[in-house]
């Protein structure tokens, strides 16, 4: 090759050599050589602690049923609103989410019940009843967070816990007809309480024999024997002597158990036979289209096992298993009161910047959480429960989010996954492909399939944390 070289005038008396080039540039020879190739890679993936930690049963027929005992116990249920404006109205069949109204069907009766509620704002500090004053009002609070106060034996104040949004209190006029305030209810945050008046409940009750008959209904239940989980009662004996006369019992069962059907996250991959012949070296086209598709159903399945309204860990925790935080960011004081709501927890699942939150506490208080090896990594532990990530837990926009604390297993009472393990064409516990042909365009389809619930065994099995705060405090 000649080598030439020159100079091309510049500005002023300057002048710019030009060379030329010595040897094959980089570019031109990646035209010949082979490159060292990755795997394609997905951002979405995600650890996926939730689908590792859950025992998974295996689900033959399809449905699965959690017997129970008989409970009378309806749970702690919430109303739902609408919001025009600033003005706030109940949603009139929300009203049968409440334990006294538990399935009640006549719609005009709630609905008259929804329009007779006023609304009654509130700001921070603001006291809503008294201890010891007369109960004289229905409250169900639409919007903030309201403290339950008490006095202890000592005559201290005591806090006895928190309603949010949807909560509410002095049902016990609506069985008991009136008695006095067990606790001080005081704002925590500014909000709405939406409220009912005694006399105009009692005009309602008076002019409705539906009304009536369910309220006479939920006071027979609530008159029953029955431990402190609501179950009917086991009448034992203990510490007697002599031929004392022994109580006859039986165990009662929930005449409708619930039942679980397996859900399914479906999608159909299409792959052209072209791209599938001639593409495959060195990484197989279809088997890595197969493998990210699979990766992003296992992480829809996450997602629903969260979230799903019909058998999601959000949606299905049970009520008086909720409770909020004192403060707003998530402290050692509000994990110990969620712990202490079960006889066992194994784990906890958050956010990862529900996670970050409560780290920053614990250092303000110079407490810091141990860590534990979990399947070769380390994760934080709070009095012995590791607390593990879960990106699918929804942060909301004004930055809150929840933790979950849950018991898992058939044998220990708490929750399980439900999937069926040996389905045709499997290619992973529960999750399957099948070729479905090739079309007219020379496209092949694959149907991929991933079948999957959760079930809560008994209510106390899992317990959520609310409205935990991840936002920074300013400085």
């Amino acid at each position: 090759m000649t080598v030439e070289t020159g100079t091309t005038p510049g500005p002023g008396s300057a002048t710019v050599q030009v060379r030329a080039q010595l040897s094959l540039s980089t570019t031109a020879a990646r035209n010949l050589a082979t490159t060292t190739k990755s795997k394609p890679q997905m951002q979405a993936i995600s650890s996926r602690w939730l689908l590792k930690m859950l025992p998974w049963v295996q689900v033959s027929a399809g449905t699965y049923r959690v017997n129970r005992r008989l409970s009378y116990a309806t749970g702690r249920g919430r109303a739902s609103f609408t919001k025009t404006g600033s003005a706030v109205a109940v949603i009139a069949p929300s009203l049968a989410e409440l334990p006294v109204l538990r399935g009640f069907e006549d719609q005009e009766v709630l609905a008259e019940l929804a329009r007779r509620f006023t609304q009654r704002d509130f700001a921070p500090g603001d006291v809503l009843v008294r201890e010891g004053a007369p109960i004289e009002e229905v409250f169900l609070v639409a919007h903030g967070k309201v403290d339950l106060i008490g006095t202890g034996k000592y005559g201290d104040q005591t806090m006895l816990g928190s309603l949010a949004d949807g909560d509410y209190i002095g049902d016990e006029a609506i069985t008991d007809g009136g008695g006095t305030w067990p606790y001080t209810v005081k704002a925590a945050t500014a909000g709405v309480a939406m409220a009912l008046s005694w006399p105009v409940l009692q005009e309602l009750i008076g002019r409705s024999e539906a009304l009536r008959e369910q309220l006479l209904g939920f006071a027979a239940d609530a008159a029953q024997a029955q431990n402190a989980h609501g179950e009917a009662e086991i009448d034992l004996s203990a510490g007697h002597e002599g031929e004392y006369e022994l109580p006859t019992t039986f165990v009662d069962y929930e005449l409708e158990p619930r039942e679980y059907e397996l859900s399914v996250a479906q999608t159909v991959l299409k792959v052209h036979t072209r791209v599938a012949d001639l593409y495959n070296k060195p990484m197989n086209q279809t088997e890595e289209q197969l493998r990210l598709t699979i990766e992003a159903l296992r992480e829809r399945q996450e997602h629903e096992l969260v979230n799903n309204p019909e058998f999601g860990l959000l949606g299905n925790a049970d009520f008086d298993q909720r409770i909020q935080t004192l403060a707003g960011a998530p402290t050692p004081d509000d994990l110990d009161e969620l712990l202490s709501m079960r006889r066992d927890t194994d784990y906890l699942f958050a956010h990862p910047r529900a996670i970050a939150a409560f780290e920053r506490e614990c250092s303000k208080r110079g407490v810091y959480p141990g860590t534990v090896d979990v399947l070769g990594k380390q994760r934080p532990i709070w009095r012995g429960v590791p607390i593990f990530p879960c990106n699918k837990i929804p942060v909301t926009e004004d930055q809150t989010t929840s933790f979950i604390a849950m018991r898992v297993g058939e044998d220990n009472q708490g929750v399980v996954g439900l999937t069926q393990v040996g389905i045709p064409d499997e290619v992973e516990p529960g999750l399957n492909v099948r070729f479905m042909g090739i079309d007219e365009k020379a496209i092949a389809s694959y149907l991929v399939s991933a079948y999957y619930s959760a079930a809560v065994l008994v209510p106390d099995a899992i317990g959520i944390l609310e409205n935990v705060e991840v936002g920074h405090a300013p400085a």
